[in-house]
């Protein structure tokens, strides 16, 4: 206090990086409904009085207290979000309700590790709750500034005139009694929601224990008090209300305090269709590829960038890592820039961190020191990141240590720019790891697939992405977009086998030995059962009331198409000829294309290989091809329309797949198809190049369903097509506008969406008794969506050659015909996690008999 008085000075209660109010996760805080304040996320594992004042709150759970000011300002000082339901575990007060502290003193000790396993964030949010006439100053430091325990932190001011007594509310009293049915009790969240909902409904709204008891009361505006009743579920309440509006506010109190779901989901919640509820020690992902399996996590390190070692000098060495850094320097402000405008605000502060500690003079200097030494600019960028690196490391502070990864990506960065040789070669894995990295790019999934991981776990990526698919293909259990959380975890010495549940998404980090020996029981029965289907892959699928599916593979070449037929593929639902394209400095010509067809029907051995013409635009590019740069490249020039303006290429394609034989085992497929003239306008090149070949044969030429109007338009598209082949993920995607490469949105783009289903069901229809339709999408190998699709009429699932044998297993389990019974009320539910769930209610997905199927795909 100074100034007479006048100003109130808040110290920070622990050393860390300063976050507004405004921008933490979590919609209490950041809504300001416990009040206005700031957060910190922290570095030390002490929390200490930020200023003078009285124990008024000590929440049960020891996650939160709340200290009063000889003035009477309350100050909350929340731990951590969602360490609610942490139970305490990790967190030991040093002080008690009652105890006057002085500034600076310690309040509570907390374990980082364990809070950071079981908690969304380790921020620590301090709310004014109680202003008791006073106002808070704008904050002096800005987002990210680092301060020191002690700092000054807040300053708050008294208003021109001491509060004046708030009026009696008047009206009637009503009450009503209830039992608390939230499971972590009544905390600061749900305490703030009661005092919104008494100043929304102009009410004096109280909290009373039942049995009556002396003391055993509060009024909700005072949060410290609401808390310090030590309400838990299965508390019995009275609540009482005054005012006009008190039986309207006693509805929605009751609402709050009697549906578990009116708690707030944590930030940390699992993703949408995730059906097991996360404990503590567990990760929630999104399942890209379905599978069990254990082991100790590996984080995925590439080599460095090949650097020389010794320089040329100071005068040459200096000025070549001064441009690295610069260029660094340059692709992080863009990249932060970029992430804002897309509202990436999380990847922006990132890149925004990474390029401030690439400006650190400490770093810089240690750098220039070995190029002193005689080291080249690479090599010296190197040991002096590898010594930074051994600090933080040794710290003996774990949030530091946990920032080496940062500093890693920054020693690759420049060291790149400063390498002659981009050729890296893939780094040595122990077999039987759960590979864990942030990212996978498709060349780095096929370098680390072949040394065998039980497991992938990334933190970003989608379900529908490359790597997805590559994953899928080879059957390697996968999760991703997991969140940062997940390098964190696997960067701790302490960790032994973990549990990847690539079923029900989820990673268990410290699963009991009872935990590992049941998984190990339920990879086994997989095993049991993958070998039983295996056994009968070559065998049709026919449904239990009589439906033959075929059951085809996705694949990306000949070697897939060779996996593919080992796997008792009935064809092949769709060839990626992209993958021809890619990574090459020109476009393949015609004749190596031909050999590339041809392995791939050779290996089929005469049944139906369905080859997809080039679909570049969007989500991939080439070198060789500039296509014009345009705001929304998935709305731009890509699959069919590419045709318009590089016909060339569709030229030499269409000769290297007519020069393929039997011409009746070929199936050609056009990408993007809107409307039927574009498939008209194909055909008749087709044929003309045929008869100009004088080939009597013709392949079939069909069309991919991948945009609402070629759904809508099914009929007229049937009459010009042999075949069609519904892409969901793109169909998705451009049904629900969500791009399905943005893993912010991955678990939102669902195919099981009521709209994207109706589009499915639309195509069926209109091409009925006209053409066949198949899927080729990765809903064909959806354990929930697979058998609706079917249900719904379509008569071919293409899928990864890994998930072949349990898919036809699963088919031969399914009666269309029940299943399609309930088709009106699926399309009748809102949203795509409503239809998942009654799915799984009908399909028994747990393991309960059923009159539709036994478990689909489990196998």
């Amino acid at each position: 206090m100074s100034n007479a008085s006048q100003t109130l000075t808040l110290l920070a209660p622990v050393e860390g990086l300063v976050i507004p109010l405004n921008e933490v996760p979590d919609p209490v805080f950041a809504g300001l409904a416990l009040g206005e304040g700031i957060a910190l996320d922290p570095l030390g594992e002490c929390l200490h009085a930020p200023c003078d004042g009285e124990i008024v709150q000590c929440a049960r759970t020891r996650h939160a207290l709340t200290l009063r000011t000889d003035a009477g300002l309350e100050l909350l000082i929340h731990l951590g979000l969602d360490t609610v339901e942490l139970q305490g575990q990790g967190i030991e007060l040093l002080v008690a309700v009652g105890d006057q502290v002085r500034a600076g003193e310690p309040l509570c000790r907390f374990d980082a590790d364990v809070l950071a396993l079981g908690a969304s964030a380790l921020i620590t949010p301090i709310v004014v709750t109680e202003p008791a006439g006073w106002r808070l100053l704008p904050p002096r430091h800005g987002k990210g500034k680092r301060v020191a325990l002690g700092e000054e932190l807040l300053v708050l001011t008294r208003t021109v005139a001491e509060q004046e007594e708030a009026t009696t509310t008047q009206g009637p009293m009503v009450e009503r009694c209830l039992t608390l049915a939230l499971a972590a009790g009544l905390h600061a969240r749900p305490a703030a929601r009661l005092r919104a909902i008494a100043r929304e409904y102009d009410v004096n709204l109280e909290v009373h224990l039942e049995p009556a008891a002396e003391g055993a009361g509060a009024n909700v505006e005072s949060l410290s008090a609401l808390m310090n009743l030590g309400l838990v579920a299965g508390s019995a309440l009275r609540l009482r209300a005054q005012g006009a509006r008190g039986k309207a506010a006693l509805d929605a109190a009751e609402a709050l305090l009697t549906t578990p779901e009116a708690e707030e989901h944590s930030a940390g919640k699992p993703p949408e269709g995730l059906q097991k509820p996360l404990g503590i020690g567990e990760l929630a992902g999104l399942v890209a590829s379905y599978g069990l399996a254990t082991g100790p996590l590996i984080v995925y390190q590439p080599p460095l960038p090949s650097v020389p070692y010794e320089g040329e000098g100071g005068s040459v060495e200096s000025p070549r890592l001064k441009q690295a850094l610069n260029r660094i320097s340059e692709d992080l402000a863009k990249a932060e820039v970029q992430a804002v405008h897309q509202g990436q605000v999380a990847e922006a502060e990132i890149f925004a961190a990474h390029g401030a500690w690439l400006e650190d003079p400490n770093l810089v200097a240690a750098a220039e020191a070995r190029i002193g030494d005689g080291r080249s600019a690479g090599q010296a960028w190197r040991e002096a990141l590898d010594a930074e690196a051994e600090r933080l490391a040794a710290s003996g502070n774990d949030l530091l240590a946990a920032r080496v990864a940062d500093l890693r990506d920054l020693q690759r960065r420049v060291m790149a720019v400063l390498s002659d040789d981009h050729q890296e070669a893939a780094p040595e894995l122990p077999e039987g790891t759960i590979l864990v990295a942030e990212d996978l790019t498709p060349s780095e999934l096929v370098a680390v697939a072949d040394q065998h991981p039980a497991g992938l776990c990334l933190v970003g990526g989608g379900t529908t992405s490359h790597v997805a698919i590559l994953a899928r293909a080879r059957g390697i259990p996968c999760l991703v977009a997991m969140g940062q959380g997940l390098l964190e975890a696997a960067h701790e010495a302490s960790l032994g086998s973990v549990i990847l549940d690539a079923e029900k998404g989820c990673l268990a980090l410290k699963p009991t030995p009872i935990k590992l020996a049941e998984m190990a029981e339920r990879i086994e029965a997989r095993r049991q059962q993958a070998e039983t289907a295996r056994a009968a892959a070559h065998e049709a699928a026919i449904t239990l009331d009589g439906r033959t599916i075929e059951v085809r593979a996705n694949i990306g070449g000949a070697e897939e198409a060779r996996l593919a037929a080992a796997s008792g593929a009935d064809g092949v639902g769709l060839l990626r000829s992209e993958f021809l394209f890619l990574e090459r400095d020109s476009a393949p010509d015609e004749e190596l294309q031909r050999k590339e067809y041809q392995a791939a029907l050779q290996a089929l051995d005469g049944k139906p290989v369905i080859i997809r013409t080039l679909d570049i635009g969007a989500d991939k590019q080439l070198p060789y091809l500039r296509l014009p740069s345009v705001p929304n490249p998935a709305l731009g020039v890509r699959g069919v329309r590419l045709w318009q303006s590089h016909p060339e290429l569709l030229e030499t394609q269409l000769r290297a797949l007519l020069g393929v034989t039997p011409l009746k085992a070929l199936h050609i497929m056009l990408p993007m198809v809107s409307e039927a003239a574009e498939l008209r306008e194909v055909r008749q090149r087709l044929e003309a190049l045929a008869a100009e070949l004088g080939l009597s044969e013709r392949p079939r030429l069909g069309a991919m369903i991948e945009v609402p109007s070629a759904a809508l338009c099914a009929a007229n598209l049937a009459d010009e097509a042999d075949f069609l082949s519904i892409g969901t993920n793109d169909l998705t995607q451009y049904t629900l506008a969500m791009d399905r490469e943005d893993p912010a949105l991955a678990s939102r783009a669902d195919v099981l969406h009521p709209a994207v289903l109706r589009l499915i069901q639309a195509t069926v229809v209109g091409a009925a008794k006209r053409c066949p339709v198949g899927v080729c999408g990765s809903a064909a190998s959806d354990e929930l969506a697979a058998p609706l699709l079917v249900a719904l009429g379509v008569d071919e699932l293409s899928v990864e050659p890994a998930r072949i044998p349990a898919v036809k297993a699963a088919l031969r389990r399914l009666d269309t015909a029940a299943l399609a019974a309930n088709i009106p009320e699926l399309l009748a539910l809102p949203d795509a996690v409503s239809v998942r769930l009654r799915l799984g209610e009908l399909l028994a997905l747990d393991n309960e008999a059923s009159p539709i199927t036994t478990p689909f795909a489990r196998c």
